[in-house]
């Protein structure tokens, strides 16, 4: 398979995922797909893959200097296990961002923005989910019990 064809599959197959995020929050089957172990052992596996067949390492590429980590991201391995690495941690910062306003009746309308936010620019939907969740609850730690 190629990391083109792979880059594909992982990159639209998480697009339902965050669909049912934004519009099923509730539902079992959001339950089942989001909020269980399927998609993070998925997408795991195809990034264990990806790691374990790519070609040898640039010279160079190393995680020690931004010149390094840029190395590793010339060959098409490298970019897709990156790719993989932000999808599975988005979706589980957006899954993460779901419950935790579940928990603290924050109102979904409120959150769609931030899980958009989330899949598009992580950390800034992250951050924007922090901001709304302070001002709805001041909540200022990451307690999962309310």
């Amino acid at each position: 398979m190629t990391p083109d064809l792979l880059f594909a599959i992982c990159n639209y197959g998480v697009l339902p995922a965050w669909l049912l995020l934004a519009v099923a929050p509730r539902w079992s089957g959001t339950q089942w797909v989001v909020h269980s172990v399927f998609l993070p052992v998925l997408l795991g596996t195809v990034y264990g893959f990806v790691l374990a067949t790519a070609p040898e390492a640039p010279a160079g590429a190393s995680f020690s200097t931004l010149r390094g980590v840029m190395l590793f991201f010339t060959v098409p391995e490298g970019a897709l296990a990156g790719w993989i690495h932000y999808l599975a941690f988005d979706l589980f910062i957006g899954a993460w961002q779901v419950r935790d306003a579940q928990r603290r009746e924050i109102p979904h309308l409120w959150v769609v923005p931030c899980l958009v936010l989330t899949l598009m620019l992580g950390p800034v939907g992250l951050a924007l989910y922090l901001a709304v969740r302070w001002l709805r609850t001041r909540a200022l730690f990451f307690e999962e019990t309310v």
